[in-house]
């Protein structure tokens, strides 16, 4: 689970990091050589409807570009038609560079970014297990911390409640990213939001049963400390 907690935090970080660096200017411009040029394309038919039609015939093409930059030579996979059909070998650009790696060709983006590849699809399959225990983390840590003064001991089912409110407002937010997914709105730092949402509804809750357990708590204390009747 820890291998799997920090794929996910490098990722994130990639991607968020690559997506400001376009808008405040930190990317590192380079110019570069295009010395190869190499077309993968799929064709076929997307599947018929409910009318046993045959479906649409779709071709898709993606590009692999090597660049000489200097004297080193960089590849980039995964480019889409749309920002390779302008490019020949041999061809003069200008690359954008994020820490080594290439993001730009001339003003367009060749980032792949979050794409279904082995390693982010392996994250997406288990991202709410590790919601799920990143969340349950969370509320055991603030269950030690706030009862270790007062010696206000939780139980597994007091700690339970929290975590399954948090789980869930995690995966209502899943449900709203992938909406917003359908209508071209994809944030690069999309993990943390049902984190954060899931914790702190968690975190909000368990407040709440830490209050009644004191509550309920002194209330035993103040019966046992009263006097016997003569």
């Amino acid at each position: 689970m820890a291998a799997l907690i920090l794929l996910l935090a490098v990722r994130t970080y990639e991607e968020t990091a690559v997506a400001l660096a376009r808008p405040n200017g930190s990317l590192r411009m380079v110019g570069a050589t295009v010395t190869g040029l190499t077309d993968h394309t799929e064709s076929g038919r997307s599947g018929g409807g409910q009318d046993g039609g045959s479906g649409d015939w779709f071709v898709h093409t993606e590009h692999t570009i090597e660049l000489r930059v200097g004297d080193q030579l960089k590849t980039v996979d995964g480019v889409p038609d749309d920002a390779a059909d302008t490019l020949q070998e041999g061809q003069r650009v200008e690359a954008g560079l994020w820490r080594g790696r290439v993001v730009e060709i001339d003003g367009r983006d060749v980032w792949p970014g979050w794409h279904p590849g082995a390693r982010d699809i392996t994250l997406f399959a288990l991202y709410p297990l590790i919601v799920g225990y990143l969340i349950a983390l969370a509320v055991a840590a603030a269950a030690y911390v706030t009862c270790r003064g007062d010696r206000v001991r939780l139980e597994r089912q007091d700690r339970s409640g929290p975590w399954l409110l948090g789980f869930l407002v995690a995966v209502a937010a899943i449900l709203v990213l992938i909406v917003c997914a359908a209508f071209g709105t994809r944030p690069a730092f999309w993990p943390l939001v049902p984190v954060a949402a899931g914790t702190v509804a968690a975190l909000a809750r368990l407040r709440v049963v830490v209050r009644r357990t004191r509550a309920a708590r002194a209330m035993d204390a103040a019966g046992g400390t009263g006097s016997a009747p003569v």
